[in-house]
């Protein structure tokens, strides 16, 4: 049961991730959360998320930030780094994920997704088919809601590592 919200793969950091490895095994998509995955909550994009943006774009990716925070915040960030986005998505509802891919053209075999919660991020693109990297969040500093379920979160990740021996 708990196999569900399993991340395919794990990353300290999503700015660590070998995106060059992946564009070569055909990943041409990548869906980002953004708070506490691109940047602490609420904090706006700084050199080095413009930087990896610019990378994943060179590369030749397309990329969208999908978030559930409302337009102001997503907008701003999006604009910052050269992103589609889309607010208020509603994850973990596979809605939002199909979406992005339309936007940007890919399908979910050549897709990632990469965000740091399970129960929104992980789980909504797992729903949608989608390959999944699960990052640790930047800052410790988060909304009660959010702490309440990374208790859970941990409970899951003990069952998950004891599965996969990290």
């Amino acid at each position: 049961m708990l196999e569900r919200f399993y991340p395919d793969h794990e990353s300290d950091s999503a700015y660590e991730i070998d995106y060059e490895a992946l564009y070569r095994e055909g990943y041409r998509g990548i869906i980002y959360d953004i708070d506490n995955t691109l940047a602490p909550h609420g904090a706006p994009a700084d050199e080095r998320a413009s930087a990896l943006f610019e990378r994943l774009g060179g590369l030749g990716y397309r990329t969208v930030l999908l978030s559930n925070n409302k337009e102001p915040r997503v907008k701003a960030f999006a604009h910052s780094v050269g992103s589609p986005y889309i607010f208020k998505a509603g994850k973990p509802s596979r809605s939002g994920y199909l979406r992005a891919m339309e936007l940007m053209g890919t399908q979910r075999e050549n897709t990632l997704f990469v965000g740091d919660q399970l129960f929104t991020d992980v789980w909504g693109a797992k729903r949608a088919g989608i390959e999944t990297y699960l990052t640790r969040p930047i800052h410790p500093r988060e909304e009660i809601q959010i702490v309440l379920k990374r208790f859970l979160e941990k409970i899951v990740l003990f069952f998950y590592h004891r599965r996969h021996r990290r």
